[in-house]
């Protein structure tokens, strides 16, 4: 069968698209939105590779792209949280000092 009439795995694409709109994701529900949506990004990406193994369809690249994306994305959330929770911290000593 040529390159070209393979189709194009659904999965691969939607993990990519799903990657891409987790960035956005923050604007209606901060935070929890872009989390949610890269994890299911990086699981759909997962299932299409998966699936491209299997079937031999187009999209490896598609689904690779949407998991490293979707993983960059909740790395960037997980250092964003331990900043956040560093800098409540050290203000919240620098403001009130320690008590002992």
């Amino acid at each position: 069968m040529p390159a070209a009439n393979v189709p194009m795995n659904a999965e691969a694409l939607a993990s990519f698209v799903l990657a891409i709109a987790s960035f956005v994701a923050h604007v209606p529900i901060p935070v929890i939105g872009g989390f949610v949506v890269a994890v299911i990004a990086v699981i759909t990406g997962y299932q299409a590779r998966q699936t491209i193994r299997r079937t031999g369809e187009r999209g490896m690249g598609f689904a690779t792209a949407g998991m490293i994306i979707g993983i960059v994305h909740l790395s960037l959330l997980i250092l964003f949280v331990i900043v956040a929770i560093f800098i409540v911290f050290v203000l919240g000593i620098v403001m009130f000092g320690v008590h002992r």
